[in-house]
């Protein structure tokens, strides 16, 4: 071959061989960055109902079967809400009895595939728990974001923020909590959860831009009458909750925080969902270098200390050594780098996002006492 004819193949292989880079990098930072809101991550496993009884339902038996707490149970036209396993049934070697606390809507059936989901309720604050509340609107960056606000008498206001996975439905798992406490909740939407505005590149940041959406909420809460705020997020939304805390023209209004599963590293998670997607394990590296030129995500930016030292807020961390999608030592590293003003809990066999579930009683005991000095 002459030496002009091979170096011109030689770039044609080239070229060809990044291009599949490229389009494999794609395609790998799409599966991680498009997890829509509201179903459960597609790596969860998939359940197998049995049998039902009255006040008990037979699953098949794997580690999510057995997590500790309540939790909802989501399937096609299904939504049901499963308490403990209980113990003095009889299980099969293949199978787990845990009590069946009510069926939201559809018809639990045996033979249906079922997923668990930290989510309990559907609809909204007031269908789902009997609370007054008015659909408010939010002047955010992107457009309007729809937001639920359940009134009571405080001027400290609660915002919520849901995570992967989730939706605003998740928060009303607290609802009920804050408003016997007498706290005013918003509940946010925000950008790429349906009904709000739609980023252009149509992809989630981890909350890396999100945050300015938590930044309107704050805004809308001091303009109607709040005196400061406690932010509460969960998952990406502990982690918008953390950087508006942080970066907010308006953080010295933000009187604490509480932050449930935070993502904080933003290159481990995004390997979790890829690969929950099935995306192969070598195109892993690919994809995190493609997310990272598509959305700005530039570094552990959470974990860098200009972030912990521009905290001044009281800050409650939940977090439990069995997430996989965001591990807890990121948050470790947190409370290590500001002690005193984080206080990290740590919750057993808790999914991502799923603290409050695991033991619901003791979570909200915790928050009870943390939110006590701050009202």
């Amino acid at each position: 071959m002459r030496p002009a004819t091979a170096t011109a193949a030689a770039v044609t292989t080239i070229l060809g061989v990044g291009a599949a880079a490229v389009a494999a990098g794609r395609y790998a930072s799409d599966a991680a960055l498009t997890v829509p809101s509201g179903r459960p991550f597609p790596g969860d496993r998939r359940l197998t109902v049995h049998a039902t009884a009255a006040g008990q339902v037979v699953l098949t038996r794997s580690f999510a079967a057995l997590r500790p707490g309540t939790y909802g149970l989501v399937g096609p036209g299904v939504h049901a809400v499963v308490g403990p396993v209980i113990e003095q049934a009889e299980h099969g070697a293949d199978t787990v009895v845990r009590r069946l606390e009510r069926v939201v809507h559809g018809s639990l059936e045996a033979g249906a595939e079922v997923q668990l989901t930290p989510e309990l309720y559907s609809g909204d604050p007031g269908s789902a728990l009997g609370l007054d509340f008015k659909e408010v609107e939010i002047p955010g960056e992107l457009g309007v974001l729809p937001a639920w606000f359940v009134p009571a008498p405080r001027d400290v206001w609660v915002i919520t923020v849901h995570g992967l996975g989730t939706t605003r439905a998740h928060p009303m798992n607290l609802m009920g909590f804050f408003n016997d406490q007498q706290f005013p909740v918003l509940d946010l939407t925000y950008r790429g959860d349906a009904g709000a505005p739609r980023p252009a590149d149509g992809l989630g940041h981890l909350g890396e831009s999100e945050w300015r959406d938590v930044d309107a909420a704050i805004r809308y809460a001091v303009r109607y009458g709040a005196r400061s705020v406690i932010l509460h997020g969960w998952s990406t939304g502990a982690s918008m909750a953390l950087r508006a805390a942080a970066d907010s023209a308006l953080r010295d209004r933000v009187g604490g925080l509480v932050l449930d599963s935070p993502v904080l590293n933003w290159r481990v998670t995004l390997r979790a969902l890829a690969a929950a997607r099935g995306v192969p394990a070598a195109l892993l590296p690919l994809g995190i270098r493609a997310a990272q030129g598509r959305t700005g995500l530039h570094g552990a930016r959470l974990l860098d200390p200009a972030l912990p030292d521009a905290l001044r807020a009281p800050t409650l961390l939940f977090h439990g050594p069995d997430d996989t999608m965001a591990p807890w030592a990121a948050s470790r590293v947190l409370a290590g780098l500001r002690p005193g003003l984080v206080d990290l809990h740590s919750v057993p066999e808790a999914p991502h996002a799923a603290m409050w579930n695991a033991d619901p009683a003791r979570y909200e005991e915790t928050l009870r006492r943390f939110l006590t000095p701050l009202m």
